[in-house]
């Protein structure tokens, strides 16, 4: 074990503890009023200069040394969920219904305590930037933190996040170049047609059999337009219409989530859903309008920051240790919105698995998920490290 991360694990107590007092007190996006309340007081008590409110209640700890103009960005994001805990756990949720059940509570104790170690005892030169972002959960935290001028105020030469990833060994590091998680659109279908008698259909314009045959339509854009090669999902997962059986009703709504690996296969999928939503729609005598709601970028760790992230993971636990360049997913993540506009990488931590007794191999995103506190010091050692290189 490296000296560090010796160090972090020494120090590992006091964060595992401040941990499960956040999993306690979970919050949802753009409410983490309490959480950005513990990071602002406990960066200001390590000497950080701190700035609330981007993002609502996002908070941003900057730490200046040396003469270096070189700017490092490190983030984690603080929501919680809105799943009711059962994993009867003594730190679990006091909040009936909402929980931290994607690990944010971990990643939030992890820069918290790679942010004690950088202001006492790290050696670095230039500024660091640590960013502790609300909403990620399809609330768009990042992209309003942004808005809200996060990149004008404290610029990055480069940005790093790490996400917890069950079904992989305690303390893995897993990295990838290129895309790495998938974009995420939130599409809304509305068919307007003809309402009338069910017994007269020939009265009327059947927004119902218009969107059945949208749905069946969708599915041919990924088996004949993508590229074999290439990932592409379309799922229709609400479709929602009349209420009477013998009522043709005047109107339809579609719901599709949309993803894809691949930044032109977004904007195909994009173009294609439209072309075939209105002439469909045309065939069928109704009218149609394609609505898209915010959604996600595909996320794309750059190469340069992707290699300097495996020569440190190597370092810090060795190379039996690391994936260098792990499988994609196709779920989404909006730190993906900051690396359009800053170039770094987004690295995962295996929260444990099955084979090895991991007490965090439950998927993210269940009732019965924990994080695995035993990554705060691994993943901290990490920042630290980084963090030394980047700014040395």
């Amino acid at each position: 074990m490296s000296t560090l991360l010796s160090a972090m694990h020494a120090r590992a107590g006091a964060f595992t503890a401040l941990r499960r007092d956040i999993h306690q007190h979970p919050e949802i996006g753009f409410k983490e009023f309490r959480t950005s309340d513990l990071v602002a007081e406990r960066l200001q008590s390590w000497g950080y200069k701190v700035t609330r409110g981007l993002g609502g209640t996002g908070v941003v700890g900057q730490l200046k040394r040396g003469s270096s103009t070189r700017k490092l960005g490190l983030r984690a994001d603080m929501d919680a969920l809105p799943i009711h805990e059962t994993t009867g756990l003594p730190y679990a949720s006091n909040y009936a219904g909402t929980m931290h059940a994607c690990g944010h509570d971990g990643h939030t104790a992890i820069l918290l305590a790679a942010a004690e170690y950088l202001a006492t005892s790290a050696t670095f030169d230039g500024t660091l930037n640590l960013i502790f972002q609300p909403a990620e959960e399809s609330l768009g935290g990042a992209r309003k933190m942004m808005e809200d001028g996060l990149f004008d105020r404290f610029p990055c030469d480069a940005i790093f996040a790490m996400h917890n990833m069950p079904g992989f060994r305690q303390g893995q590091l897993l990295l990838r170049e290129g895309s790495a998680m998938a974009s995420s659109e939130n599409i809304l279908v509305h068919i307007e047609g003809k309402g009338g008698h069910g017994a007269m259909p020939h009265l009327s314009a059947d927004p119902v059999v218009a969107g059945a045959s949208i749905v069946m339509a969708l599915q041919t854009i990924v088996s004949r337009n993508v590229p074999p090669l290439q990932m592409a999902v379309i799922t229709v997962g609400s479709f929602q219409s009349g209420v009477a059986n013998n009522v043709i009703p005047q109107n339809a709504t579609l719901k599709l989530s949309v993803r894809a690996l691949d930044r032109s296969v977004r904007e195909l999928l994009r173009t294609r859903i439209v072309e075939i939503v209105e002439l469909q729609a045309q065939s069928y005598g109704v009218t149609a309008q394609v609505e898209f709601l915010p959604g996600y970028p595909v996320l794309v760790n750059t190469a340069a920051e992707t290699e300097l992230a495996r020569e440190v993971a190597i370092a810090l636990v060795g190379a039996d240790n690391v994936v260098l360049q792990t499988e994609p997913l196709s779920g989404s993540e909006d730190f993906a919105c900051m690396l359009e506009e800053v170039p770094g990488s987004y690295l995962f931590v295996g929260n444990g698995d099955v084979a090895n007794g991991g007490h965090g191999a439950c998927m993210v995103h269940n009732p019965n998920y924990d994080f695995e506190d035993r990554n705060i010091p691994v993943g901290a050692a990490f920042w630290v490290q980084l963090t030394e290189r980047f700014l040395a």
